[in-house]
């Protein structure tokens, strides 16, 4: 059961980023081009996602333990440190280069489109490469 609402909510996912367009590189790069020819409505798919997170989110802490499992796995860390910083500087420098970010590439991967799944290909790399070069301590303590 757990499997199966898994794939309904990336289904569901998957038709939400189809149908908002944002499978489409130039619309996603179109929202970062500020002086030339601007496109806000990515600003209004991720208020869209903002709202329906929030109430969602309210509704599942009222329960005391998540359907699908005996508890619910949060992070346990609050620190912002250098790794945080440069991960999320490459992947917004990533998604600003390609139009993409993992999350709607995967659907994308049904257009056909070999720059996608080059993306998906890159992407796949760099965590494996970050996986072999990060310190044997951290790799330990994750």
């Amino acid at each position: 059961m757990k499997h199966l609402f898994a794939f309904l909510t990336g289904l569901v996912f998957g038709t939400g980023i189809a149908i908002s367009g944002m499978m489409d590189p130039a619309k996603v790069l179109n929202f970062f081009d500020i002086a030339g020819t601007w496109d806000p409505s990515l600003m209004f798919v991720m208020g869209g996602s903002f709202v329906v997170t929030f109430i969602g989110y309210r509704l599942v802490w009222r329960r005391s333990t998540p359907l699908f499992d005996p508890r619910f796995q949060l992070p346990t860390s609050t620190r912002i440190d250098a790794r945080l910083i440069g991960g999320a500087a490459l992947f917004g420098i990533g998604w600003g280069i390609a139009g993409f970010c993992p999350g709607a590439a995967l659907p994308a991967l049904g257009t056909g489109h070999w720059e996608v799944a080059l993306f998906l290909v890159s992407v796949t790399g760099g965590i494996g490469i970050h996986r072999l070069l990060r310190p044997t301590r951290t790799r330990a303590t994750t």
